[in-house]
């Protein structure tokens, strides 16, 4: 990913994930948290387009703990200027918006594992085998980084699709939860030096 594919990040994102707590925080917030990962030195950003333009991404990092600290020392006035109308207009909002930038503490964090965080192709490219490619990229940018393991949460219920495309993938379910506004989570983990992964239809969400 460059700086010039953000816009078209950021429209994936808004078309995959329609419902989702970040897409309500709109479009500018997006931009923020698509560039910070871009120019974090632990990121991991990833795009898959083809003739008409940026059809797919994948992002996270190889430093999950203080990660959202981080981007927030570095910008954090641009996050507070792109969380204003959101906020607004939902000021409930707040507090899950806190807590997501003190990356939850019910995510197991270990050393030499990073997270995928994000990842999405857009509906009308999804059965090619899109998501796969995008994961499979990741894994072997995670693995060339030294890290030993990636972890990802996804969520439970109503998610089937997603779930299996996990593990199909060899990813492993290594534990379930709840954050505090009652979502239930699964949270994977795949071992990099385990083996390779094996060939699924792509998908839209995690």
């Amino acid at each position: 990913m460059i700086t010039a594919d953000v816009p078209a990040v950021v429209a994936v994102h808004l078309k995959s994930f329609p419902g989702f707590f970040l897409t309500f925080l709109g479009s500018s917030f997006l931009h923020e948290l698509y560039s910070a990962i871009l120019v974090d030195r632990d990121g991991i950003a990833l795009v898959a387009g083809d003739k008409s333009g940026i059809i797919g991404f994948v992002a996270g990092t190889t430093q999950p703990k203080g990660f959202y600290r981080r981007l927030l020392q570095q910008r954090w006035w641009r996050f507070a200027l792109a969380s204003t109308v959101p906020a607004l207009k939902r000021p409930a909002i707040i507090p899950r918006l806190l807590r997501a930038f003190a990356m939850p503490e019910q995510v197991t964090r270990q050393d030499k594992r990073g997270t995928l965080m994000s990842i999405a192709v857009l509906p009308s490219y999804q059965g090619r085998h899109i998501g796969h490619a995008l994961v499979n990229a990741f894994l072997e940018e995670a693995l060339r980084r030294g890290l030993h393991q990636v972890d990802l949460t996804t969520d439970r219920d109503d998610n089937t699709a997603a779930n299996r495309f996990y593990q199909k993938m060899g990813f492993v379910c290594e534990r379930s939860y709840e954050t505090p506004e009652g979502r239930a989570m699964n949270e994977y983990v795949i071992e990099l030096l385990a083996g390779a992964t094996s060939p699924d239809d792509s998908i839209s969400s995690h």
